[in-house]
């Protein structure tokens, strides 16, 4: 297993030890198939390395005839965006949290059901089980394509500057940023937040400006987009496990020679199972330097979140929007929930 440090020195000597002028010939003499594919994470994050990695290797394994071109930091659009281009076929796949397809298909919802997950081991048997089929299964029959494998994105924190998070209650009147995401929004409200919704690259400026007090994300996060600078607590509440899934128009996919549509998507599922590896070691590391640059860490009291939530009807309330399928789907795996 190889820190994240490690592995952007490998990927950099791997990518310096091919020869350049056989990319540039590649590309020069232009590939037959040019897939674009966009994402909001920055060009540091372990899961744009790997799908670079995972491109090139795809370019190399078909002799150059598919060209997968990978745009991180939201160049094409914000997640939404680039979620609405994949649908019209203006954009070919897209790298982002499946919550966003929640209209498409509301049991989809249950990926960010607040404490749902212990742990890693529950949430890639589920998502690589069953449950996982039966998301992927629904996207098909509206048209979206989801690779089988998932990246992994972190459970989420919160991090405020005004005290502390410990139990439910410390989150009463909290202004905290959220996506624009229907559940992470349900959750605290149920919990007696006051949510915000701001795009992801204009956090910084919100926390510094105090249009928010608080947000909630993966440690990568916090370090990558700097939000440390201008929060003083961080609250290791790992109330949602967040993923990235690579989703692709099926029109597209299915313009696409069968034999290199097969070699790119074993190449991505093949990247993700790698990241994932990365992931745990990164973050092995990062509550340390964060700690470093001055975060304050503490441990909350779990209990009281989850039955916050019990209490205000919020499961039950995400356990009929989804339906009794998903749900049951995702207890194999879990635990009564609830």
């Amino acid at each position: 297993m190889t820190t994240r440090r490690a592995f952007i020195r490998n990927t950099a000597a791997t990518a310096a030890a091919i020869p350049l002028v056989g990319i540039l010939t590649q590309r020069a003499q232009a590939a037959e198939f040019t897939v674009k594919l966009g994402h909001s994470q920055t060009a540091e994050h372990p899961m744009h390395l790997h799908q670079l990695e995972a491109a090139k290797k795809t370019l190399a394994d078909t002799g150059g005839r598919l060209d997968v071109r990978i745009f991180p930091n939201s160049q094409l659009g914000s997640e939404p965006d680039m979620l609405s281009q994949v649908r019209n076929g203006a954009l070919d796949m897209v790298a982002t949290s499946i919550l966003y397809l929640e209209p498409l298909n509301p049991a989809i919802n249950l990926s960010g059901l607040g404490y749902a997950f212990s742990g890693y081991d529950k949430v890639w048997a589920a998502w690589d089980g069953d449950y996982g089929k039966l998301m992927r299964a629904n996207f098909e029959k509206a048209g979206i394509i989801v690779t089988e494998k998932t990246f992994d994105n972190g459970f989420r924190q919160v991090t405020t500057n005004v005290k502390p998070i410990q139990t439910a209650a410390d989150l009463q009147g909290l202004k905290i940023r959220l996506p624009n995401i229907p559940i992470y929004q349900s959750v605290f409200q149920h919990l007696g937040a006051a949510p915000t919704t701001v795009n992801i690259k204009e956090v910084y400026s919100a926390l510094r400006t105090r249009l928010a007090d608080a947000q909630e994300n993966p440690l990568g996060h916090i370090e990558l987009f700097k939000f440390y600078e201008v929060q003083k607590y961080c609250s290791l509440t790992n109330h949602f496990w967040d993923g990235f899934w690579i989703m692709a128009n099926k029109q597209s996919m299915d313009a696409l020679p069968p034999d290199l549509r097969a070699v790119m998507m074993k190449n991505f599922d093949d990247g993700a199972l790698k990241q994932r590896a990365d992931m745990v070691a990164w973050m092995d590391t990062l509550q340390t330097r964060l700690a470093k640059r001055g975060l304050v860490f503490n441990q909350p009291e779990f209990g009281s979140f989850r039955e916050a939530l019990s209490k205000s009807g919020f499961y039950k309330i995400w356990r009929e929007k989804a339906g009794e399928e998903a749900w049951s789907a995702l207890e194999k795996y879990t635990g009564k929930i609830g």
